[in-house]
């Protein structure tokens, strides 16, 4: 008879997934441990793995254990606990419907940016992409606000770092010039692109605010021809509205609830 493979280590991992998921303020090393009847040192080590990979995160400040977006970018239904695709829906469908431009919402994961969700332009000549596509996380627009919703010394590791890449020939590369956008984005309350990550390409983001640890935007793309001046200081406030309305459905009543939570990034 075949013997059947096993795999302790993944096993365990599901089994820290499963926990994960179904708690709804996350979980500790320590809980898990208890929970799973393993050693602090093993969950630990495993716990780190998972963090590696983008299927957990940890918060920064309880290093409570929450389910990551690498899980959505493999298909897979993991955020029970994270439903801020349906809280943005109803806004996104209305920004889209007021610029005719396609609408995005991301969010931080890891290095880079996750699409959660997007409402298509209603014209015939559009961009558009899959749910669940990454982009970099120094993408124009995007991740100007991103970054800017971070401590400014984080901001300023996370470029030193990894560098800034040259999408086109109008991307800011020089780290110094780039940090001013961002410090521009933090106290404007939203960024613009134009074409600095796809040529031909201009765009409007700004920040979502509340929504427990992480860190998202909205964003509408559209092609340069059809956004002059005009349209795009108009899409810079219907933007900024959109992204206010969204923070306000997700932390309606801060007074009731001890505060919202400040956004920080998943490490």
């Amino acid at each position: 008879m075949k013997t059947k493979y096993q795999a302790p280590s993944v096993k365990k991992a599901f089994q820290i997934l499963r926990l994960i998921s179904r708690a709804d303020h996350g979980l500790g090393i320590t809980e898990l441990a208890e929970m799973l009847h393993m050693s602090k040192g093993t969950v630990h080590g495993l716990v780190s793995a998972l963090e590696e990979s983008g299927t957990v995160m940890r918060d920064p400040i309880t290093r409570k254990c929450f389910l990551g977006f690498t899980l959505f970018e493999l298909g897979k239904l993991a955020y029970s606990q994270i439903d801020l695709k349906e809280v943005a829906r109803a806004v996104m469908e209305e920004l889209g419907e007021k610029t005719r431009e396609s609408v995005y919402l991301g969010v931080l994961n890891k290095n880079h940016i996750t699409v959660l969700d997007i409402v298509e332009s209603s014209q015939d000549h559009k961009i558009t992409s899959p749910k669940g596509t990454i982009i970099p996380l120094f993408a124009g627009a995007t991740g100007k606000v991103i970054l800017a919703s971070m401590d400014p010394d984080e901001a300023l590791r996370m470029i030193t770092n990894d560098g800034l890449p040259r999408f086109t020939e109008h991307t800011v590369t020089d780290p110094s010039a780039y940090m001013k956008e961002v410090a521009r984005a933090r106290e404007d309350g939203y960024a613009t692109d134009d074409e600095e990550y796809i040529s031909g390409v201009r765009a409007v983001a700004a920040p979502i605010r509340g929504w427990r640890h992480l860190l998202s935007a909205i964003w509408v793309v559209g092609f340069k021809t059809s956004l002059d001046k005009e349209k795009m200081a108009d899409l810079i406030t219907a933007t900024k509205a959109a992204a206010d309305e969204i923070s306000r459905l997700c932390c309606p009543d801060p007074a009731s609830t001890g505060g919202c939570e400040t956004p920080t990034p998943v490490d």
